[in-house]
C-alpha cells in the first residue's frame, strides 16, 4: 500500500472552491506541506443552493481518473491504476471532506475497494461512510476489505442500498454492514435500477450531507447527463493511452430535434498539475 502524503497549501486552495461547504471543520491543521509557488486561483463557484441542508439531496461530487483516450480501465472488471502519487493523495483529501463515498456494485465486486481515507490526520470520526449501490444484493460484504477495515476501526461500517422494503430480510452479513432499502414504487420494469433522485434522497434522510461518487463508468456517465443532481466534477487525466477495448466514460448521446448536441458540459473550470497528472475541476452546466 503506497504512502498518502499531505497536499501542498496551493493544491488545497485549488480544490477548496469545488468541495462541500464548511470543509474547514474537517481540515487537519498539521502535516501540511508549505508551497512557495504562487498559483492563480479560480473564482469561487456559485453553489446552486446556499442552503444546502434545505435540499433533499446531499452535495454531490463526481470524481474519476481517465487516460488521454478517455478510458478508466483496460477492460471491464479489470482494476487499472491511473493516478500517480500526487493525485492519489488528492483523492484521499477529497474523501476526508465528504460524508460518504459511493460506488456501484459492478465496481465493488471486481475491485473489492477499501473505501476509506488514509489522508494524514484522518480519524475514525472523519472517515467517510462507504456506500455501495447494490439493488439486488449481489455484493458479499463479509470478508470484503471495506468490512475488514470497519472491524479494525480504520473505516466506517458500509451501507448497502437495495431495492425493496427489507421485509423478511435475514442474513449472516448484518453485523458487517447496514442495509438501506429504497422503495422504487410499482415500476418493476427495471428491478436492478434505483433512480438517482431516490438514492440521493435516501442518503440525505440518513444524515449524509455530502457524497463523493467514484464509479463505475455507468454511474459516472449517467450522472454527467443529470447536471441538476451534481455539484462538482473533479477529473484526473493521466499521461497515458489505454487503447481500444477499454472502459470509457461516455454520456448517452443527446439529440434535440434532429440535431445532436453535446451531452454534458462543465463551467467555472480550473486546471492544475499534480505530479505527472492534470486535474480538471468544474461545475456541471445546467440547461436554462
Amino acid at each position: 500500500m503506497s504512502e498518502v502524503s499531505a497536499l501542498a497549501e496551493a493544491d488545497i486552495s485549488f480544490l477548496k472552491p469545488y468541495l462541500p461547504p464548511a470543509i474547514g471543520l474537517r481540515e487537519p491543521q498539521h502535516d501540511r506541506k508549505d508551497d512557495s509557488q504562487s498559483a492563480e486561483q479560480p473564482p469561487p463557484p456559485t453553489h446552486q443552493d446556499e442552503s444546502q441542508s434545505a435540499q433533499d439531496r446531499p452535495f454531490v461530487t463526481l470524481t474519476y481518473a481517465s487516460s488521454l483516450d478517455g478510458m478508466i480501465s483496460l477492460s471491464p472488471g479489470l482494476r487499472t491504476t491511473l493516478s500517480g502519487p500526487g493525485t492519489k493523495s488528492m483523492t484521499h483529501y477529497l474523501r476526508l471532506h465528504h460524508d460518504a463515498i459511493l460506488i456501484g456494485v459492478g465496481t465493488a465486486i471486481p475491485d473489492d475497494p477499501s473505501l476509506n481515507c488514509r489522508y494524514p490526520g484522518a480519524s475514525l470520526e472523519t472517515q467517510p461512510r462507504p456506500v455501495i449501490v447494490d439493488p439486488q444484493k449481489r455484493f458479499h460484504v463479509r470478508g470484503s476489505k471495506v468490512a475488514q477495515l470497519a472491524a479494525q476501526g480504520e473505516g466506517k461500517v458500509p451501507w448497502l442500498l437495495h431495492v425493496g422494503n427489507g421485509g423478511g430480510d435475514a442474513g449472516t452479513d448484518e453485523a458487517a454492514c447496514e442495509r438501506i432499502y429504497i422503495d422504487v414504487g410499482r415500476d418493476t420494469s427495471a428491478p436492478s435500477v434505483i433512480a438517482w433522485p431516490l438514492i440521493l434522497k435516501a442518503l440525505k434522510q440518513n444524515g449524509i450531507d455530502s457524497v463523493m461518487i467514484e464509479g463505475g463508468a455507468t454511474i459516472i456517465s449517467t450522472l454527467l447527463c443529470m447536471p441538476d443532481l451534481v455539484d462538482s466534477v473533479i477529473v484526473t487525466v493521466a499521461p497515458t493511452w489505454l487503447g481500444q477495448g477499454g472502459v470509457s466514460i461516455a454520456p448517452a448521446a443527446t439529440v434535440v430535434g434532429e440535431e445532436r448536441i453535446n451531452s454534458a458540459t462543465l463551467e467555472q473550470t480550473a486546471w492544475r498539475q499534480f505530479g505527472a497528472d492534470a486535474v480538471l475541476c468544474g461545475r456541471s452546466q445546467v440547461a436554462v
